[in-house]
């Protein structure tokens, strides 16, 4: 049993002996369907943490000749399939975690050099009947194994994009487009291969790297090609953690579920990792940080390319912006684009993209976290951030009717949300509204378009806590506040608030298109 060549079961028993382990074996029987046949180069990718290597390690115990894992199988829901008994054990399987590689190499340009060394060395113990010459590629190391044995291979890497990911140099790159093709677009190596797994966080490049790996079917974020359901926890797995650990489920939906892949986006997906870590520690809380830096997000929204800043505005806000995710190439060096920006971020897992409306917005309430830091340190972001921090004082201000300082607060955040072209829509101080109110989360639910009497509100503000005023914003342009607040009256609005009567605000904005001034009026309902 060599490191990377029949690696054994040791990964996947560590697993099981953890105090929650969600059985995703049925995977399995998904792969062994794909054996043999021209489906059977698959690219998985997924945001980090999402359960790809769990996979692989299911894989390894699963198909390696290195170990006997009948009984660590046995009760896992891929002992009762057909193909169970048929491929059990039977395959020379290499494992190869080219992230581990990367990170251990003293010189990146010998990361390549050091795999072929050690696949050499595992050849050697694996085989040793087979006298292997040093100076053979990888490629005819496993066609020399196969023509000798007729036992095929199976072939698993992980984080096999990291040579893009890391943008090392296109020498280093060349070298690595060229392994991938020795192996996996070699029609003499062809049969010796029963099963080719790739996982990473970017799909496969469409440019160079595709004429490497146009081979391979693709399970990515936004077509998941009928994995959807083995990467990342189910609605039905998370909810029955919850219960198991006495946690509330809706409100570890609201931290980590918002991921929507599959046929329509019917499979909710929660992050595995963090639910993990929620129902161990009895506590939620943001753990994404854990598994990468919130840097990602902060590189790409600093270039500020067209509608980038709106974007993110509008979903800070809450909604949803389109993205055209069908141009961005999966090369980091051609990010050209705010499209670009937005389409890398949904792979990375910082936003959900709805495959039917075409529309993204970020997730939950854990990546929302990771976008506040984001633009903190994001300098043309800086007044967005100072309008977040000052959103606490805007809401006492509010609270307390000053209403002349609210006036001023809301016209200083609709300039700095708001770009030229969008300045004069309602919906641009609308959402500029919430982001000025942005913490008032903590201490209301907030409502845009809420149904209200005879229409519906503009912005509803519903306390928490009723010792805290609820709260009915209605928007104006080029009228005055009074017509406003008329509004909120004569279409009933405060009937949607009917257990809050007695501390109910009524706020009403108008802004000017041509001067640019708000004015606001704040009215204690029945006064």
């Amino acid at each position: 049993m060599g490191i990377y060549i029949n690696a054994g079961n040791d990964n996947l028993r560590m697993a099981l002996n953890s105090e929650i382990f969600v059985d995703k074996s049925l995977v399995l029987q998904k792969l062994c369907s794909l054996l043999n046949s021209n489906q059977r180069f698959i690219c998985v990718s997924r945001p980090r943490r999402f359960g790809k290597t769990m996979v692989r390690d299911l894989m390894v115990a699963y198909f390696s000749k290195g170990c006997d894992s009948r009984e660590m199988f046995s009760d896992l829901k891929i002992a009762q399939a057909p193909c169970f008994e048929n491929n059990l054990n039977k395959f020379n399987v290499i494992a190869i975690d080219l992230g581990a590689l990367y990170n251990a190499a003293a010189n990146r340009n010998d990361v390549l050099k050091n795999l072929k060394t050690r696949l050499f060395k595992d050849f050697g113990k694996e085989f040793p009947n087979i006298d292997f010459d040093d100076q053979i590629s990888i490629a005819e190391m496993i066609q020399q194994a196969y023509d000798e044995t007729k036992t095929q291979f199976i072939i698993i890497i992980d984080e096999y994009d990291t040579f893009i990911r890391e943008r090392q140099s296109e020498v280093l790159l060349e070298e690595y487009r060229s392994f991938l093709n020795s192996i996996f677009k070699n029609n003499e190596l062809s049969p010796a291969i029963a099963l080719a797994y790739l996982t990473g966080i970017l799909p496969v490049e469409r440019d160079k790297v595709q004429s490497k790996l146009n081979n391979f079917r693709e399970s990515t974020i936004l077509s998941p090609f009928g994995f959807e359901e083995f990467f990342g926890f189910t609605k039905e797995e998370t909810e029955a953690l919850c219960n198991r650990y006495g946690m509330n489920f809706e409100e570890c939906e609201d931290w980590y579920d918002g991921y929507r892949i599959g046929e329509a986006d019917q499979i909710s997906v929660h992050n595995p990792n963090s639910v993990v870590e929620a129902m161990m520690r009895r506590e939620f809380g943001n753990y994404w940080t854990k598994t990468g830096s919130y840097e990602a997000v902060s590189d790409y929204i600093k270039l500020d390319y067209d509608g980038t800043k709106t974007a993110v505005v509008e979903m800070l806000s809450g909604r949803e912006v389109p993205v055209n995710v069908v141009d961005f190439k999966n090369k980091l060096d051609e990010i050209k684009t705010k499209d670009h920006v937005l389409t890398y971020l949904i792979h990375l897992g910082y936003l959900n993209y709805d495959t039917t409306t075409k529309l993204c917005r970020i997730p939950n309430k854990e990546i929302k976290q990771e976008w506040e830091s984001a633009i903190k340190d994001a300098d043309n972001f800086s007044k967005i951030a100072e309008m977040i921090r000052n959103s606490d004082n805007l809401l006492y201000l509010t609270q307390n009717g000053i209403a002349e300082e609210v006036a001023a607060a809301l016209d200083k955040a609709h300039t700095e949300v708001s770009s030229v072209l969008n300045y004069n829509f309602e919906s641009s101080l609308q959402a500029a509204i919430i982001l000025a109110y942005y913490t008032a989360k903590t201490k209301y639910t907030i409502i845009q378009e809420l149904p209200a009497g005879y229409g519906f509100a503009d912005i509803g503000f519903i306390p928490l806590d009723k010792k805290d005023p609820a709260m009915i914003i209605e928007l104006k342009y080029d009228k005055n506040v009074k017509a406003a607040i008329s509004q909120i009256k004569d279409k009933k609005y405060p009937k949607a608030f009917e257990n809050y009567i007695d501390n109910l605000l009524l706020v009403a904005v108008n802004y000017d298109k041509t001067t640019k001034v708000h004015e606001c009026v704040i009215e204690k309902y029945g006064d």
